[in-house]
């Protein structure tokens, strides 16, 4: 507990990835120390970031409103304002002043890293105390990853926090001020969200989420996680809740623990589903935040190859019409294709395919991850800057120490989507080609692709490049960047630096997300 002085002023709890009551430290320590302003501020700098989307908005405006009218619940109140930080603060101060700033910590992009060190000094300048507090496995200032797992462990498995009962809340109308509106998409000048079925903000869908997960979904979630057609109900679809901080991570964690407590003694072949499904989650929990870890320790990955020896490989060859195609779902590979456009439609897709598109757009298009990354970054409901460019790196083969992973389009089809009803779906002009052609349609003979009205060229894309030579074109790009004495050196610092330092378990490959 950090010791404040709570003689005059307010103390001010800065909501930001972390809209909700449970297990919300910051909140409970504000509130036994007196009166309490709960704050959200619209930035419009980080609104108008290219990685933003109305989804995004949309979301978190859900979230807002729910938290609002729990809060009031609580004989407490949401004040929402606009503007830049620190100047919101500054304007509270004055209204009456701040004798503390409680946050959680963010592991955000350079935009929010900026940001906190200018309220950093605005604090300082001010004599005021700002206690941020963790609420995932990440560590500031971490000097070595050895010992993490067991750190990240122990952070998990400590008690959660309960909500607190009431929060004795600072009136906006005290300050002179309306609690202020929530903003939605057109407020803030966005066009509308046009993800008709994307996930609704607010703890208690995200509860609803996990304990549906938890209760029946997750059985068969080791074995549902890498289809397009098993994930959409197989996967936890608890990334989005835990990015926009609807749920803590410990949440989570506890959830997984509970459930396995209570398989033990049953011998049941579902059983022994459960365990495995709970052992590939509690997997991508800890991956979860080794990436985050990642951006944390090194934020230029955001921008700059993590390895300096891919600088360059890249960067001359960008294809705007390959990006355009790939970005709108068009590149003649249907399951790329149906990925592509299933999540602009919805803001989720399964990680396997995640991976698949980064892989398609690096090695057969050999697209910067840069741009592509901030494409997905706008369609992914649960962006997560520390996952998001750690993985885009590592999918790219920009790390200098992974293991380049060349997705084939055809047989991820043919593996995850062997009906072809994922694809059907997605790509229409499809639907009536029959499923021996569907992971090729180019092969289709032109006889029956206008019986199926799907004349490849005009109803359907020929595929914008050949996989085979392309992605040979790449390994053996890569493999003359990582063969000098320099980049061999760089790797070598590069897994001293971030590398995990606990092998994960046979039964759980690794992955970084919960999704």
């Amino acid at each position: 507990m950090v010791m404040i002085n709570v003689s005059r002023g307010m103390s001010v709890v800065w909501l930001k990835r972390d809209l909700r009551l449970a297990d919300h430290a910051p909140l409970v320590e504000a509130c036994a120390r007196g009166e309490v302003l709960v704050l959200y501020v619209v930035e419009p700098e980080l609104v108008a970031q290219p990685e933003m989307d109305p989804s995004h908005v949309a979301f978190v405006a859900a979230s807002l409103a729910e938290l609002r009218e729990e809060l009031r619940a609580r004989g407490g109140e949401l004040v929402v304002r606009t503007g830049a930080l620190p100047d919101v603060f500054e304007d509270l101060h004055q209204r009456r002043p701040i004798r503390a700033l409680y946050s959680h910590e963010e592991t955000g992009n350079g935009l929010t890293y900026a940001r906190d060190k200018r309220v950093a000094r605005w604090a300082k300048e001010r004599g005021v105390p700002w206690v941020e507090l963790p609420q995932t496995g990440v560590f500031r200032r971490l000097r070595t990853r050895d010992g993490w797992a067991a750190r990240w462990a122990e952070r998990m498995h400590a008690p959660l926090v309960p909500a607190p009962d009431r929060v004795p809340s600072v009136r906006a109308a005290d300050l002179g001020l309306e609690p202020g509106p929530i903003p939605d998409e057109k407020a803030l000048g966005l066009p509308a969200s046009t993800k008709q079925e994307a996930q609704r903000g607010g703890a208690h869908a995200a509860r609803a989420t996990l304990d549906g997960f938890f209760a029946e979904r997750g059985e068969d979630y080791a074995k549902a996680l890498s289809s397009p057609v098993t994930g959409w109900k197989g996967c936890s679809r608890l990334s989005v809740y835990l990015a926009h901080g609807n749920l803590s991570l410990r949440e989570v964690v506890h959830a997984a623990a509970m459930k396995k407590r209570s398989l033990e003694g049953d011998v049941s072949p579902r059983a022994k589903r459960w365990r495995t499904s709970l052992a590939a989650l509690e997997a991508r929990l800890r991956w979860h935040c080794h990436f985050m870890q990642k951006l944390e320790d090194e934020p230029r990955l955001e921008h700059e190859n993590l390895a300096r020896s891919a600088d360059g490989l890249r960067e001359p060859d960008f294809r705007e019409d390959r990006f355009s195609a790939w970005a709108r779902g068009e590149t003649g590979y249907p399951m790329i294709d149906a990925c592509m456009r299933a999540l602009l439609a919805t803001g989720w897709i399964n990680f396997r395919m995640r991976a698949m598109l980064v892989s398609f757009a690096s090695y057969d298009l050999w697209l910067h991850w840069r741009r592509t990354g901030l494409h997905l970054a706008r369609h992914f409901l649960d962006f997560e800057p520390g996952i998001h460019w750690s993985q885009m790196q590592m999918q790219s083969g920009t790390t200098g120490i992974n293991t380049l992973r060349m997705y084939s389009p055809t047989k991820q089809l043919l593996d995850h989507d062997p009906e072809g009803v994922f694809v059907r779906r997605w790509v229409p002009e499809l639907a009536r080609l029959p499923r021996e052609n569907l992971a090729e349609p180019w092969t289709t003979p032109p006889l029956l692709q206008r019986a199926a009205s799907c004349v490849i060229g005009k109803d359907y894309p020929a595929p914008i490049v050949d996989h085979v030579p392309a992605v040979a074109e790449a390994r053996r790009r890569f493999s003359h960047a990582r063969s000098t004495t320099d980049a061999r050196a760089e790797a070598a610092a590069i897994v001293h630096k971030h590398g995990s330092r606990k092998k994960p378990s046979r039964r759980a490959p690794r992955r970084a997300s919960t999704k």
